[in-house]
Order: C-alpha cells, then sequence, then structure tokens
C-alpha cells in the first residue's frame, strides 16, 4: 500500500492519516499558457503533491478528450453538442438532443458496454488500468462522468426546460430521469465487478450564489436516484465519494443523507465557517482550494495565510480533511508556487 492511498483511506474513515492528503492538479490548457519549463519545474519543486515525477525533455503535450478541443463541436453519446473556445477546457452543452419533446419516443441511451456518456470505454483497457493500481499499491476507483445526473438531464433538455419541466410536473421528465439512471447504473455495476474501493459520483449543483435547483426539486427528482446509484458501492464496502462546485449548502444535509462519505466543496463559496460548523467531523472535507480570488488576485502571503487557516479550523488528528487545488490560466506563477508550497507544508498540520 502507498503512503497516498493510506491516506485517503484513513482520511476518509477518520482513521488518523499520517498525512493530510494534498493533490494538486494542473488543467491542460495549462500547458500552453505558461512557458512549460516553469510547470515542470514547479512539479519537480514538490515531490509530496507530484510523487515520482520524472522531467521530460520533450515538449508536454496533454492528452485531450474530444469535448476540451477548441473549434470543434463534439457529439457526446447522448446527442449533446459541446463547444469550447481553449484547448484543454471542457467545453459547455449548445445544443440539447431533446429540447423540444418532440423526438422523445426515439431518443435512446447510449450503451454502457461502450459509451461512458460523454464518449467511448474500452472496459478491457479500464480493467487493465485498476489491475496495474492493485498491483502498484495505489488507490484503485472508478466514478461517474462529471455530470452523471442532474447536468446530463439539462444537457439533454436545456437547463430552462429541465426547471420547468420540475415545476410542471412533467409526466416524460420522469421516464427520462429513469433511463439516465439505469444507464449509470450499469456504469457503477461495471466498477464494482471491477472491484474498486473507492466511488466517485462528481455533479455541480451549485452556482456562485445558491444551488441551480431547489432543496424541494433536489429531493423529489435528484436524490432518489442518487440513493439508488450510490447504495451498491456502499454495500460493496467503497468509499462514496461527491464532487459539486458552486455554493451547495442549501442541499448539503440530503448529501448525507443519501450516504456520502467524503465531500468535495469549494472553500470560500460556501464559507470556511459554515464548513466547519456544519460538516467538520460529519464527513470527511475535500477542500477545494479558491481558485477566484485569494490564489488568482492575492500575493503569495495571503495564500500561505488562507490555506493554513483552512488547516487549522479543519484538520482533527483522527482525519476527516483532504484537500484540492486545480490550477488554470491566469493564476500568476508565483502565485501558483504559493500554493504548492503551502499544501506541501502544512499537510502535517493537524489542530
Amino acid at each position: 500500500m502507498t503512503r497516498a492511498r493510506d491516506d485517503l483511506l484513513r482520511a476518509a474513515r477518520f482513521e488518523r492519516p499520517a498525512l493530510i492528503p494534498m493533490r494538486y492538479s494542473i488543467n491542460a490548457s495549462c500547458w500552453h499558457h505558461y512557458p512549460q519549463e516553469a510547470l515542470l519545474d514547479l512539479q519537480e519543486a514538490h515531490p509530496l503533491l507530484f510523487p515520482g515525477f520524472q522531467r521530460l525533455r520533450e515538449p508536454v503535450v496533454p492528452r485531450l478528450e474530444p469535448w476540451q478541443r477548441a473549434g470543434r463541436p463534439y457529439w457526446d453519446g447522448w446527442g449533446c453538442v459541446w463547444q469550447t473556445t481553449d484547448d484543454g477546457i471542457t467545453g459547455a452543452v449548445t445544443g440539447h438532443p431533446l429540447e423540444r419533446w418532440a423526438g422523445w419516443e426515439e431518443y435512446r441511451a447510449p450503451d454502457p458496454s461502450a459509451d461512458f456518456g460523454w464518449g467511448p470505454i474500452d472496459w478491457a483497457a479500464e480493467e487493465a488500468a485498476l489491475g496495474r493500481a492493485r498491483a502498484a499499491g495505489q488507490l484503485v476507483s472508478g466514478g461517474l462522468r462529471h455530470g452523471h445526473t442532474f447536468m446530463t438531464l439539462a444537457d439533454i433538455r436545456g437547463y430552462t426546460n429541465l426547471l420547468c419541466d420540475m415545476a410542471d410536473d412533467e409526466p416524460r421528465l420522469g421516464r427520462l430521469i429513469a433511463m439516465v439512471e439505469e444507464f449509470n447504473l450499469a456504469i457503477v455495476q461495471r466498477y464494482l465487478g471491477l472491484g474498486v474501493e473507492w466511488m466517485s459520483y462528481p455533479e455541480d449543483l451549485g452556482m456562485q450564489h445558491g444551488p441551480m435547483l431547489s432543496p424541494a426539486q433536489f429531493r423529489r427528482y435528484i436524490a432518489p436516484s442518487y440513493r439508488r446509484l450510490m447504495d451498491p458501492a456502499r454495500a460493496a464496502g467503497c468509499v462514496i465519494h461527491m464532487h459539486s462546485d458552486g455554493d451547495i449548502r442549501a442541499l448539503a444535509a440530503d448529501l448525507l443523507s443519501d450516504g456520502v462519505e467524503v465531500l468535495n466543496l469549494q472553500d470560500l463559496v460556501n464559507g470556511l465557517d459554515w464548513i466547519a460548523d456544519t460538516l467538520a467531523g460529519r464527513v470527511c472535507i475535500d477542500l477545494d482550494v479558491d481558485r477566484q480570488s485569494v490564489t488568482r488576485f492575492g500575493s503569495p502571503a495571503q495564500i500561505d495565510a488562507l490555506l493554513r487557516g483552512e488547516v487549522t479550523r479543519l484538520g482533527r488528528r483522527e482525519g476527516g480533511l483532504m484537500m484540492v487545488y486545480g490550477l488554470y490560466p491566469g493564476t500568476p506563477i508565483e502565485n501558483a508556487w504559493a500554493v504548492a508550497d503551502a499544501m506541501e507544508r502544512y499537510a502535517s498540520h493537524f489542530a
């Protein structure tokens, strides 16, 4: 077992990790927005965040998914049209296959034996990759695609149409939800059959202020699917991880009742005081470090103070805290370094 895997599982289960798990993700778009040498230097200087890093002589050419390629509309397995303006940044859906219900009777889900929802998946290759992770003592994890339920429904129907469907009690909506859930459950069962120990359910539910749907709408239309998708993984002994960007304070109690064990949420959008008072000790907090204000516009000293304060407020000797930062274009490189420095500095800082 690697220390990283051990710490993740111990933090999630409140079993006294040796270090607070810290993850630092460099978005693919960064490789053409920053000098590549600066990003390579950053990785080389932070072995805790980038274990096993080996510097390459050739330029880094990140692998881009079709929905991350600028200038090319992409149709996913649900028939949604994705477009982006910057290579590496996941696009937005600009075409909704059921914007009108006219085509409903002929509408079909993608085949989960060959399609992940966003595009093709090779399950044999996935099994081999999970086998390699297991042999190396790494975390053996699976998960649904980002936006697996609510966001998929919004992509298929259009956001405004979806909320109107909920308000109008549209009878076809229940059938569409069932179709999406059946597809998702097949993906979950595939991963469980491959012996994963960690299942992720990433889906943005929040806006800058408040959720994208009311708590009543979430409880009626979305939460039942969440429970049915998480129950088999929980029964198999998997850690249940949920990600959502945005302000999800109004939905947090429902998410925990659905069985979420590790909740990845944004720090400043939801508020550190609220997170500490409401979630600390009840669920493992996977804290998404600010990308909007302090790390973007603050000084390195302010960044250090932010992370030190978060670890001091939320870190516990028994566990229950992990942190993740995503670097995107626009953040000064010195601030990118300051985040990495602070994450390594405070990984051993328990309250």
